[in-house]
């Protein structure tokens, strides 16, 4: 399983000479699976660079979406396989009582948001409500699972062979309170971390920046690595960066998290900060 991170940024594009080094592109993560399957995690505005790179063609394109926030769904409209008749889309994402997937999509993909229209588009695109059982893509099952964020949210967890990847760039499990000695069965997102390969994950706020932003939907640093502590993953790629904090505030924070990580037990190798552009690959740990 190949993973290239390709936006990794909350909120809002932060383009600039403060966010090179870690990108300014909102969320987005291809995964290649062995057969040279591709799921993408997210339509962010990395979806954008993603696409120009898929120069040749494509039989297959899944894209999974965690839920239907600007910065999760603004990169569609400027993916190039969309606009290419020889392209097939498969398109999931969070059900919701009030309107199908498809319709919920179009309020962005339409006037006067939009020029286009999604009927518009040439591609065969398919929109489907992500199943509450598992379902396999390629050589890869998928589970997805709600988790704790504002509006109808998913986290994924593709499994291939050994190896299993937990995608969850939105969530506050902890909601102000401390996730240390927290029945597991009342964590969000528990049982489709649980001994994760790779676990990918928000970290948006420092602990001082939490206070002021309780229910807004994303983790302060020390749930994050509590959370990952408590589920027992083996990496963790902290994600979903705010706008506001820049390459050399990501560089002081990972240090930050690096401690935090090493007191919990962790191998500080194991935690790394996203990295727009960044390609990991991922294989099954070795016996022993």
């Amino acid at each position: 399983m190949k993973i290239k991170i390709w936006g990794t940024r909350g909120s809002i594009p932060s383009q600039g000479p403060e966010t090179l080094r870690y990108g300014g592109n909102t969320s987005c993560v291809q995964v290649t699976l062995s057969d040279g399957t591709i799921i993408v995690l997210d339509a962010g505005t990395g979806i954008r660079s993603l696409g120009l790179a898929l120069a040749g063609p494509v039989p297959h394109i899944n894209i999974l979406l965690t839920h239907l926030h600007l910065d999760h769904i603004q990169g569609l409209m400027f993916f190039a396989p969309a606009f290419r008749p020889q392209s097939e889309m498969s398109i999931w994402g969070p059900e919701a009582p009030e309107a199908s997937l498809r319709d919920r999509i179009a309020r962005y993909i339409s006037a006067p948001l939009s020029p286009v229209e999604i009927r518009e588009l040439p591609c065969d695109v398919r929109f489907m409500d992500a199943p509450h059982v598992e379902w396999d893509i390629g050589p890869a099952r998928i589970r997805a699972a709600s988790v704790t964020h504002r509006g109808p949210t998913l986290g994924y967890r593709i499994t291939e062979g050994d190896t299993s990847l937990c995608y969850i760039p939105d969530h506050e499990p902890a909601l102000g309170t401390t996730l240390d000695d927290l029945d597991r069965d009342w964590i969000s997102g528990y049982e489709l971390a649980c001994g994760a390969s790779l676990l990918i994950h928000d970290s948006q706020y420092t602990d001082g920046e939490y206070p002021d932003h309780v229910g807004w939907g994303h983790s302060r640093l020390s749930d994050t690595l509590m959370f990952a502590h408590r589920t027992e993953a083996e990496r963790l790629l902290l994600f979903h960066h705010d706008p506001l904090h820049t390459d050399d505030f990501l560089d002081a924070l990972q240090g930050r998290a690096i401690e935090g990580w090493d007191t919990l037990g962790g191998d500080p190798a194991r935690l790394e900060m996203a990295v727009e552009r960044r390609e990991i690959e991922l294989a099954p740990a070795p016996a022993g």
